[in-house]
């Protein structure tokens, strides 16, 4: 035994765990892969590419269940390869949800630092154990990642040592459609078709929520309020919010409307990246009496000039919010 302590267990498992015994390959490829992963979703320029879904997709479907098994299953004669991979799936599926509900409950919520750092922690505290519990395992006993075996029997599946020209070409043949495949599947990953071009445009009350907007203003006091917008675009824009106060009126009839009254109070300009959404406080405040509606306006880079007005101007806007009102003095 190590000289450290003979007579301390822990540092005994300590010292067989990760000093006398190298860290086994499945193990240091899954940190390898976690930290990978924790780059490409937090590193600036690569967090704006695609190779974070593809490093990230199996952080949250497979990495946390294969590290659960091999902490669980240190033993060679537990479980074969396939049961193993099977079972990484489906415990990642269950082990993942349930660190959702448990932020769910705590100061910090289901937000994305929460959760890269509660999987992050998960899977090294599991590698941990398993390579502990794989270490006090006897060598002729433990699981070792079959990958020398694997490769042998790829080569032999393709390229057998026995057999005539005719198979030879068809198992190359078969080998460069599966290479294609993967990398077609990867392409469509890393390079994924644009979706849907659009720009969510909302109005939120002094709580949040799309609920409890003013509808008695009375002049000069401020209602408080949220104006948000979210950027579906696929690139960079900078957007230029309205607030008009409006005076709608209807003719004899009662189903024609029509603008009387138009006054700008304010004018916001915000720049808004792709796919993300900048929700901006806003105070609302009564210019005057005779007012019944309070007109948001969104543009898209292209602002009318000041001449276009009332239905004119809110039909050229990209996207228009409005609330009905009452001013009272």
């Amino acid at each position: 035994m190590h000289p450290a302590d003979r007579d301390s267990p822990v540092l005994h498992i300590l010292y067989l765990s990760f000093l006398q015994t190298r860290i086994f390959s499945d193990l240091k490829f899954i940190i390898l892969w976690l930290i990978g992963a924790i780059t490409c979703i937090y590193v600036p320029i690569l967090n704006e590419t695609s190779i974070r879904v593809l490093l990230a997709l199996p952080l949250v479907l497979f990495i946390p269940g294969y590290a659960l098994i091999a902490a669980l299953f240190p033993t060679d004669e537990d479980l074969d390869l396939i049961e193993r991979i099977a079972l990484s799936f489906g415990l990642s599926i269950a082990v993942v949800p349930l660190i959702g509900l448990g932020l769910n409950y705590t100061p910090w919520g289901i937000r994305l630092d929460p959760i890269v750092i509660s999987l992050s922690l998960f899977t090294i505290i599991m590698v941990l154990i398993a390579q502990g519990r794989r270490a006090m395992t006897d060598p002729d006993d433990r699981y070792q990642f079959p990958a020398d075996e694997i490769m042998a029997g790829i080569r032999e599946e393709f390229f057998p040592t026995e057999g005539n020209r005719t198979d030879k070409i068809l198992s190359i043949i078969l080998l460069i459609s599966i290479l294609a495949a993967i990398g077609t599947t990867i392409f469509v990953i890393v390079f994924p078709k644009e979706g849907e071009k659009f720009t969510e445009f909302y109005i939120l009350g002094e709580k949040r929520m799309a609920a409890d907007y003013p509808d008695r203003l009375f002049i000069g006091e401020e209602y408080s309020m949220y104006i948000g917008v979210g950027n579906h675009e696929y690139r960079n824009v900078s957007y230029t919010i309205e607030v008009h106060q409006i005076t709608m009126e209807t003719d004899e009839s009662g189903n024609v409307s029509y603008i009387t009254r138009m006054n700008m109070t304010d004018r916001l300009s915000v720049a808004v990246p792709h796919n993300e959404t900048v929700t901006l406080p806003y105070n609302l405040t009564a210019a005057d009496k005779g007012y019944n509606r309070i007109e948001f306006l969104l543009f898209n880079e292209s602002v009318p000039d000041r001449s276009v007005w009332g239905m004119e101007r809110i039909n050229q806007s990209y996207r228009d919010l409005h609330l009905w009102v009452k001013v009272l003095e």
